[in-house]
């Protein structure tokens, strides 16, 4: 396999998909890839078009033809005849319900799994775990069920936040991560701050980007891994 999972896409300040772009320029490098076929189903108040379009204006500047599934008629033959497969970011419920709608999501997970590159952000990161159930998102439409494609068999929540706004009342991203552990003893949930990613290839899987990642499991202390550390005990199930 060989996948990019970025937690978001913007940094205040900075450009649309600004900071992982050398990282997706380097994952990309000596694919082959010339076309990525686009899954824009996350999107809700951004019209597909719309999305695909700003997407383009990004993956064209480093070489590559995005076009998006949305268009085609058959998206699981799009699926199957792609060279490479990205999913945006948005509100993951409506993005889980489009693709068991479609049937994208079992398509591509086995397109993954024979070696088709893929690469997701926010949402589009949250579908490659077992289940959207560690999404910060508002369940606007109902999917069929949680489950999602189980790319990686550990639990991604893009977003994290380690702070406790003064005033605010509510759980910390912290303490609703420990809910699920209670819940689910036997998943790690790894905490994605802004401007990290989890790359994998040739059968290594990599924390890269500015910050560390917090990783939760039930029984031990959330601990931090640092930029560039290699995570391969996440992948064994």
């Amino acid at each position: 396999m060989k996948f990019l999972l970025i937690s978001n896409s913007t940094n205040p300040g900075e450009e649309y998909l600004g900071w992982p772009r050398q990282d997706i320029s380097n994952f990309l490098s000596g694919t082959g890839v010339k076309r990525i076929l686009f899954v824009p189903y996350a999107g809700v108040t951004l019209s597909y078009n719309e999305y695909e379009e700003k997407v383009s204006k990004v993956f064209s500047e480093l070489g590559y033809i995005v076009y998006s599934i949305h268009h085609v008629p058959d998206p699981i033959k799009a699926v199957t005849d792609a060279e490479a497969i990205m999913t945006g970011g948005g509100n993951t419920f409506h993005l889980v319900r489009e693709m068991q709608r479609t049937g994208i999501m079992q398509a591509i997970r086995g397109r993954v799994l024979a070696g088709v590159p893929y690469i997701g952000w926010s949402a589009g990161s949250n579908v490659a775990c077992p289940s959207l159930r560690t999404t910060n998102d508002m369940p606007i439409v109902q999917p069929d069920s949680f489950d999602c494609m189980g790319i990686v068999p550990f639990q991604i929540n893009p977003h994290y936040l380690d702070a406790h706004p003064e005033g605010h009342g509510g759980e910390t991203r912290e303490q609703r991560i420990e809910e699920f552990i209670k819940a689910n003893p036997d998943m790690y949930v790894a905490g994605l701050r802004e401007a990290t990613s989890l790359q994998y290839d040739n059968g290594h899987l990599k924390l890269i980007g500015r910050h560390p990642m917090r990783l939760f499991r039930y029984g031990t202390t959330p601990r931090e891994i640092d930029p560039g550390s290699d995570v391969d005990f996440l992948m064994l199930k």
